[in-house]
């Protein structure tokens, strides 16, 4: 597995940013990059599950590793979602299993850069390589609005 990094510099505080990530609506908009009509699920606390779910009730489901509200999320990937409900693990989903996702918020003066860190398989790295930049544009986009 490789781990990803990529990252933007956005006008705008770190409330305002992490607010943008996590919050249902504007989750939704910086989302749609990666599929039209994606969501999340969860109460957004530290140890919690989070179902990342697609239109139709497949996804995967994560556990929240830390969370440092306004500095730092990170997610530990366990497995997919059919039917909206969580599957028992695969070959398939064995290979990604534990795989973290991790956003990193640092205000500087007015700005904010943002920084994630993705692990992927090989699979679907290229599809993330293409996608990541494009979803933190959105994020900037509807951050700075």
């Amino acid at each position: 597995m490789d781990t990803l990094h990529f990252s933007i510099t956005i006008n705008a505080p770190a409330e305002k940013v992490w607010k943008t990530l996590w919050t249902d609506e504007t989750y939704r908009q910086w989302t749609s990059v990666f599929m039209e009509g994606s969501y999340a699920l969860s109460s957004w606390q530290q140890g919690a599950r989070v179902h990342f779910m697609a239109p139709g009730g497949e996804g995967m489901f994560s556990e929240i590793v830390k969370k440092v509200p306004n500095e730092q999320m990170s997610f530990r990937h366990l497995g997919s979602m059919k039917g909206g409900k969580e599957q028992p693990p695969t070959e398939e989903t064995k290979l990604w299993e534990g795989a973290r996702e991790e956003y990193t918020l640092k205000q500087n003066g007015a700005s904010t850069e943002v920084s994630v860190l993705v692990d992927s398989v090989d699979e679907h790295k290229s599809h993330f390589e293409e996608k990541f930049p494009d979803a933190l544009a959105r994020l900037k986009q509807i951050s700075e609005s």
